[in-house]
């Protein structure tokens, strides 16, 4: 058995992570099934997304579409109260250096766009389909690996432009002193938020009860450092339904 609620930890999340786990555990525990004692947080992302006896993870909309949609069973989408979106959406800050002059995406063009994965949904599809409107793509692109990374590479002049998860760039301001530098230049359009998927063929229902189970009983502290409000039961067509960029050859071993 394997569990981890990778996409958002950090060191300061950790403890709110482990009780929200150990609330989760004890809710999925009253439905029979079981659990691990604690999460893999530090486990490779894919590993843990396509394990046969995955019991929850959180991924990104765009791996779900590309390729967990048939292999996982899609539980809920947790609600973090971003705002501008609907519960349990969420959105990308195009986010640029707070001294920098310019008042337009579009003039970015030619810039250093930094971003953490080709598959992320906010870090990439996001900014890429917020741009196609507009007839433009970045031209000169730099992969980071994270969103923290990302920003920080905006912060130290490294690049020019960042997509962040709204979530992310919430934490960000609340823990990385670096933020002061940046400044949010446009938001993308809301899409389905990071869902909370299991192995094929589990009962949903049961897991979709305990999550919303343990989230009603995290303490407000906890809440508040999570950022969590419920659980949403968002169809898997609507993740489907978002168009993936055009540009980039994306692929992922072994899925």
């Amino acid at each position: 058995m394997i569990a981890s609620l990778m996409m958002y930890a950090r060191s300061e999340l950790t403890d709110a992570h482990d009780r929200y786990w150990q609330l989760i555990r004890r809710a999925l525990a009253e439905h029979d099934i079981e659990s691990p004692e604690t999460l893999a947080q530090n486990a490779d992302e894919f590993e843990v997304w396509k394990a046969p006896n995955l019991v929850l993870s959180q991924t990104c909309g765009m791996p779900y579409r590309l390729w967990l949609h048939d292999k996982v069973t899609l539980i809920g989408t947790p609600d973090f109260g971003v705002d501008g979106c609907p519960p349990g959406y969420y959105r990308s800050a195009l986010v640029v250096r707070a001294d920098d002059p310019r008042k337009r995406v579009e003039e970015f063009e030619k810039s250093v766009f930094a971003y953490n994965q080709s598959f992320s949904q906010s870090g990439y599809a996001a900014p890429y389909n917020h741009l196609a409107s507009k007839g433009i793509w970045f031209e000169n692109q730099l992969q980071t690996g994270g969103h923290v990374l990302s920003a920080r590479a905006v912060a130290d002049g490294k690049a020019d432009i960042a997509a962040l998860d709204a979530v992310s760039w919430r934490l960000m301001q609340r823990y990385e002193d670096f933020t002061t530098k940046l400044s949010v230049l446009d938001w993308t359009e809301p899409t389905p938020g990071l869902p909370y998927i299991a192995a094929k063929g589990v009962d949903k229902r049961a897991i979709f009860d305990a999550v919303s189970a343990a989230i009603a009983k995290l303490s407000p502290e906890d809440k508040t450092i999570l950022g969590i409000r419920r659980l949403i039961d968002i169809p898997s067509q609507d993740y489907l339904d978002i168009p993936n960029p055009e540009n980039q050859e994306i692929c992922a071993e072994g899925l």
